[in-house]
């Protein structure tokens, strides 16, 4: 499902205009407000949908953009399966299996509490790998602090790596990460081709990412547990949907690798798997999953997708790409070097979703200047991906576990409990500059490797 415009200018032709300039304006002034939520308190979706609806109408008054223009422009293909996958993630969630698997991990590191650590990490990053990273971190989060309160040891170091391992693990894949559905469908990339591609680099990034972590945190992984006995009897409630669940997500899985074969779009694999699981589970009324279903994020999506839509139509975009092409032109490795590093760090300084969105119509006007974009595309993603690490709002999975353990901390009245932003800075931040430095230096190595074309 491809959205962008096809309506291509000239570069030499190309001046800067009255609908850019407007275009240019509601994106920068809408970006402002959702990376300034903090302050403001006004919701980013509620943002979004205010820069989206100015979008169309001064589009419209300008000749330049329209309704039917603005629903071209939303990739439903990232809306319908993120919606899909929220849907299964509610179906799985009561069944208490994750609390099981979470409760059997801790058994099993036998209060070593870097194996601990190692062994929650892999089971995030392996989660996240199919459904995406936030809501990996909403279903461990609360799990891992339950686990830290029973062997009585500090849980900051846990609620890190997972956050940390997820945002890495993540985007190995096509629906790990929400960006990487964006540029997936943009781009029109396969899940067998994403994977091929990152897989490596990021599996590098996620062990130079757990043994940072242990050196980081290595006096709270020197403590001795208090406790070691763990029970998960009776947690598993719903055996049926939960192995029910396992068993449609294998099939996913299957279809995934196979879905450019079948020419099904990665949202049909979604909707089918959800599909095969409300028919197993034909007692429980749909209605009690999708409310679970954050509608607020597939608005907050849909209203990005309309507002850089106008922004593409006015060819602003476009404009800005003609100053990027020399760089690229001249040196493609050290572009996309460079793009790496400046996604990450915008993307910690502000949420990487919609610097992804404004980005992607840029690489593709390059595309169909004739320029081999294929390592743009991957640069792109490993940049905002790791950068989400770099700062506590760097990515929706760190905002989730700051808010977590604020709430600990309250809670308990301690307030060393809760992640500070200067603690994110000197623990997420270097996580962060190493696993770019190792993704720059495979991305150096292998380029040809990520230089071949992608279909």
């Amino acid at each position: 499902m491809e959205h962008h415009s096809t309506e291509v200018m000239n570069y030499a032709d190309m001046a800067f205009n009255a609908p850019m300039m407007a275009s240019a304006i509601i994106l920068i002034i809408t970006f402002v407000a959702i990376f300034t939520e903090g302050i403001h308190k006004i919701h980013r979706t509620k943002v979004a949908m205010v820069g989206a609806g100015a979008m169309v109408f001064i589009g419209q008054m300008m000749g330049f953009y329209d309704p039917e223009a603005a629903v071209e422009a939303i990739d439903w293909n990232v809306v319908f399966l993120l919606g899909a996958m929220m849907t299964i993630v509610a179906i799985m969630i009561p069944t208490g299996g994750f609390q099981a698997l979470a409760y059997a991990i801790a058994r099993l590191s036998k209060g070593r509490l870097f194996l601990l650590m190692t062994l929650l990490g892999t089971a995030v990053t392996v989660i996240s790998l199919l459904l995406d990273n936030v809501t990996t971190v909403v279903i461990f989060g609360p799990l891992i602090v339950l686990i830290c309160q029973a062997l009585r040891v500090n849980p900051i170091p846990f609620l890190l790596a997972a956050a940390l391992l997820a945002d890495t693990g993540g985007v190995a894949t096509l629906v790990g990460d929400p960006p990487n559905l964006m540029i997936g469908s943009a781009a029109n990339i396969d899940f067998n081709t994403f994977f091929l591609r990152m897989g490596g680099i990021v599996f590098c990034a996620w062990i130079g990412t757990l043994f940072a972590l242990k050196f980081l945190f290595r006096e709270h992984l020197a403590v001795t547990p208090e406790k070691l006995t763990f029970s998960s009897g009776g947690m598993l409630t719903d055996k049926k949907t939960w192995y029910a669940a396992l068993g449609v997500l294998g099939l996913m899985v299957v279809l995934f690798i196979f879905h450019r074969a079948l020419h099904w779009e990665a949202w049909v694999v979604a909707v089918l798997g959800l599909t095969v699981l409300l028919l197993m589970t034909s007692k429980a009324s749909p209605d009690k999953y999708l409310a679970e279903v954050e509608l607020s994020l597939l608005l907050f999506f849909i209203s990005l997708f309309v507002m850089v839509g106008g922004v593409e139509h006015s060819h602003f975009l476009e404009y800005l790409g003609h100053f990027i092409m020399p760089l690229v032109e001249n040196d493609l490795l050290v572009a996309c070097i460079v793009l790496m590093w400046v996604a990450a760090i915008l993307s910690a300084a502000i949420d990487n979703i919609p610097f992804t969105a404004a980005f992607i119509p840029i690489i593709l006007s390059m595309e169909v200047q004739g320029i081999n974009v294929a390592p743009l595309w991957w640069s792109l993603a490993l940049g905002v991906g790791m950068g989400g690490n770099g700062t506590h709002l760097g990515s929706t999975a760190n905002v989730f576990i700051v808010t977590l353990t604020e709430r600990l901390a309250e809670k308990e009245n301690k307030p060393s409990l809760a992640i500070t932003p200067g603690m994110w800075f000197r623990k997420g931040t270097p996580v962060m500059i190493l696993t770019l430095i190792i993704s720059s230096i495979i991305m150096y190595t292998c380029f040809d490797f990520f230089a071949q074309p992608i279909h």
